[in-house]
């Protein structure tokens, strides 16, 4: 849900998109206008037949106007009968305590009647980090306690103490109950941190892939994915992944590519113009996605030696032909 009217030399004008994005760019009543159409294409979209509609959470920025995604899913909930919605979702960690996020999502259950999916992601560095001053070295931790509270408010048949790390109560008791037993889908969105494969897989969660690079770079993810399932010695349930990617649909590819172009430019150039310290912060990454980015960048420069030194060399000049 991004903001639509930043002007056309914000890269070139303004450091980020995110965090600190000028406050004074922000026009109210473009925004009225720009909630209500985005409210008016999901609606759209669930009469169409989708199976379901997607939403997410972010904050301090341009990029997705959605800082509480089941206000949006509340909005939804009467108007798209036949329709699941999909949280994608609730970031459990900036919540205290994240026994909210279950007493929402089961109240968004009830309402529906069963049609809601949770999505629960450890959050951009933006949002959890700069926005919401959280502590990137304790913020997997305190966001896999969330989850945990969250699944045992939605499960367990008795009123129980939760005595966490990070979250301490004395009494755990979500009225209203979901609908959906044992509990409302949840999905895991994320970005290829190994570390959130390896906790999908343990869990039993289906991981959704966020790709913005295109399906080639999304299989190699979602390859890497199902190699942790097959570690585990689980069956790859082939509904335990996601992708998320941007598609144009028309009649023709030109049709497509004249209706696709203007927008995808400004998402892609506007809308995630961040500044590289908001995106990627000293211990936001775990040790062992760091490790596999670098293992990964090793094989793949061994595979193109490899490659360059078994292709044939040119007759006339004795290097490598171009």
């Amino acid at each position: 849900m991004p903001y639509p009217e930043l002007p056309p030399d914000f890269p070139e004008e303004h450091r980020s998109v995110w965090v600190d994005i000028d406050p004074n760019l922000y026009d109210p009543e473009v925004g009225n206008r720009t909630y209500n159409e985005y409210l008016d294409e999901l609606e759209f979209a669930a009469g169409c037949g989708f199976d379901a509609v997607g939403i997410n959470e972010h904050h301090s920025n341009g990029y997705g106007l959605m800082p509480s995604p089941n206000i949006i899913a509340a909005a939804l909930s009467r108007n798209c009968p036949e329709t699941n919605i999909i949280v994608l979702g609730d970031s459990v960690a900036l919540y205290n305590p994240p026994l909210r996020v279950a007493e929402e999502i089961a109240m968004l259950d009830g309402i529906t009647g069963g049609r809601m999916v949770a999505g629960f992601p450890v959050g951009s560095p933006m949002d959890t980090i700069f926005a919401y001053g959280q502590n990137p070295a304790t913020l997997r931790e305190r966001y896999h306690e969330g989850v945990d509270l969250i699944r045992q408010a939605w499960t367990r048949d008795e009123v129980f103490s939760f005595n966490g790390k990070y979250n301490k109560l004395r009494y755990v008791n979500v009225w209203p109950r979901p609908v959906q037993q044992p509990h409302p889908p949840i999905w895991i969105p994320g970005g290829g941190s190994v570390d959130t494969w390896d906790w999908c897989a343990q869990q039993d969660l289906v991981y959704c892939y966020l790709s913005y690079f295109g399906y080639k770079a999304g299989l190699k993810t979602m390859q890497g994915f199902w190699k942790k399932i097959q570690e585990t010695g689980k069956e790859a349930n082939p509904f335990q992944g996601g992708f998320a990617q941007f598609i144009a649909v028309a009649d023709t590819e030109k049709e497509a590519w004249d209706l696709y172009r203007e927008p995808a430019e400004y998402f892609f150039n506007t809308c995630l113009h961040v500044y590289a310290g908001f995106a990627d912060p000293p211990g936001y990454k775990t040790p062992n996605t760091v490790r596999s980015g670098v293992e990964g960048m090793v094989e793949r420069a061994a595979r193109e030696a490899t490659a360059r030194s078994e292709a044939p060399k040119s007759a006339a000049g004795g290097g490598y032909p171009k």
